[in-house]
C-alpha cells in the first residue's frame, strides 16, 4: 500500500496510538484496534494481502469498506493547511502616532502603535512593564491598520500582515517574538508555545489547560497569591533543548465573570484598570505579576482545568485522547521532525489530571499535594 501516506512517528499511550503526520504537521489520537488495522494496510502489498491479513484475526466486516475509510482518514491526515501567505509590504513610518517603552529582565523594546485602538491588542498585557526610555532600546515593533490588514514590524522588517478580524493570529506572533528577545533566543528554538498557563513551586511546573473561560488564569491568579509562582499565562513556551516552560513577562488575563472571586486576594484589584475590546470577550483586568524565581522550570504534568462552583474539588487521571483535543487546536507546535519526536517523548515524562474545583482553599490543597508528588 501507499507508505508515503505512513504516520512519521507514533508513540502508544495505554490503549491509544498518538501519530504525527509530517506532510500536514497533524497529530492523530486513535484507540489499538484502529491503530491494528492501519498497520496492517500500510504492511500489505495488495488488497489481497491485507484481506487475508484481517480474515487471520477473526475482523468479519466489508473489506472495501474498511479500505475506503483507511485510505480516507491517511488523506486527511495528510492534507495540508492553506498557510495564509504575509504579503509584502513596505514600512511606513507615517503611522507611528503613539510610542510605548516597555523593560523586560535586562531588555527594552519600544513599540509603535497607529492608533489607540491598536494599541489594545497588545499593551494591555504588557502594561504593567511600561517605563519612560531611560536605558537603550534592543529592538523596535511597530504595529498598524494598513487598509484590512494589520501589521508587524520588527526593526522596520515585517513579521506577519493579517486581517484586522483575525488579530489574535498578532497577537501569537508578536509574543513569539517578544519571548525570543527576552530569552535570547531564535523562534527556531522553541518546541511550540502551548494555549495554557503554567504555575512553578519553584522547583517544578505545571500547565493548566482548558476552553477559555474554565478558570486556568483565575486558578493561576488563586496560586500566585498563595506562594505560587506564575511563569506563564494564557501563552506557555517550551524550549526545543531542555523542554522546559519558560517565563512569558505578559499579566493574567482574568475576565469579569472572576472579579468577585480575585478581589479579595489580589492586592489592589479595583485599581486595576478594566479593558473591553472585543465585546465577545466581555470586560477584561490584567493583573501584574512578579518575575519568578527562576525563567524556566521542568514540567511534571498537565492538568484539564475546569471551574464549577456547585462541584466539589476533584483531580482524576485524563487520557491523552482528551488532554491533546485540548491541548493541540490552539497551540502551536514546530514542524520540524526532531521538534515533533521530542514533543512526543516530552508527554511521554509528564502526568496528565483533570481538575474541577470551586473553591479557593480545596484547589490550593489539592494543587499543593500534586506538587509535592514530584
Amino acid at each position: 500500500m501507499n507508505q508515503d501516506l505512513a504516520p512519521t512517528y507514533q508513540c502508544q499511550f495505554g490503549e491509544f496510538w498518538l501519530l504525527w503526520y509530517s506532510k500536514s504537521n497533524n497529530y492523530s489520537i486513535v484507540e489499538h484496534e484502529f491503530k491494528s488495522l492501519l498497520d496492517h494496510y500500510l504492511n500489505a502489498n495488495s488488497i489481497d494481502t491485507f484481506n487475508s491479513l484481517i480474515i487471520e484475526e477473526d475482523i468479519v466486516s466489508d473489506t472495501a469498506e474498511i479500505v475506503k475509510s483507511l485510505e480516507l482518514y491517511l488523506e486527511n491526515c495528510n492534507a495540508t493547511n492553506k498557510a495564509y501567505t504575509t504579503p509584502k509590504l513596505k514600512f511606513d513610518s507615517s503611522k507611528s502616532h503613539i510610542q510605548a517603552y516597555y523593560h523586560f529582565l535586562d531588555k527594552t523594546i519600544e513599540i509603535n502603535y497607529d492608533s489607540n485602538l491598536v494599541k489594545k491588542i497588545i499593551h494591555p498585557a504588557i502594561a504593567y512593564l511600561e517605563v519612560s526610555k531611560k536605558t537603550k532600546v534592543q529592538t523596535v515593533f511597530d504595529i498598524y491598520l494598513d487598509e484590512d490588514l494589520l501589521c508587524l514590524f520588527k526593526d522596520k522588517e515585517l513579521v506577519t500582515a493579517v486581517p484586522k478580524r483575525d488579530y489574535h493570529l498578532l497577537q501569537g506572533k508578536f509574543v513569539m517574538q517578544l519571548l525570543s528577545i527576552v530569552h535570547g533566543k531564535q523562534e527556531s528554538d522553541w518546541l511550540g508555545t502551548f494555549h495554557g498557563s503554567t504555575i512553578s513551586d519553584s522547583k517544578n511546573s505545571i500547565v493548566f489547560i482548558g476552553q477559555s473561560g474554565k478558570g486556568k488564569s483565575t486558578l493561576c491568579a488563586i496560586l500566585s497569591s498563595h506562594g505560587f509562582e506564575l511563569v506563564a499565562d494564557d501563552v506557555s513556551p517550551v524550549l526545543s533543548k531542555k523542554g522546559h516552560i519558560y517565563y512569558n513577562p505578559s499579566a493574567i488575563s482574568i475576565k469579569e465573570g472572576a472579579f468577585n472571586t480575585l478581589k479579595p486576594i489580589v492586592d489592589h484589584f479595583d485599581t486595576i484598570p478594566t479593558v473591553l475590546f472585543n465585546k465577545t470577550k466581555g470586560q477584561l483586568k490584567y493583573i501584574p505579576r512578579d518575575i519568578p524565581t527562576l525563567y524556566s522550570y521542568p514540567c511534571k504534568a498537565i492538568i484539564k482545568v475546569n471551574y464549577d462552583k456547585d462541584a466539589d474539588t476533584t483531580l482524576e487521571d485524563l487520557s491523552v485522547k482528551e488532554l491533546l483535543e485540548t491541548l493541540i487546536p490552539d497551540s502551536w507546535i514546530s514542524s520540524e521532525p526532531h521538534h515533533a519526536k521530542q514533543f512526543l517523548d516530552w508527554l511521554k515524562s509528564i502526568y496528565f489530571y483533570k481538575l474541577t474545583y470551586s473553591d479557593t482553599e480545596s484547589v490550593i490543597k489539592k494543587i499543593t499535594t500534586v506538587f509535592k508528588s514530584f
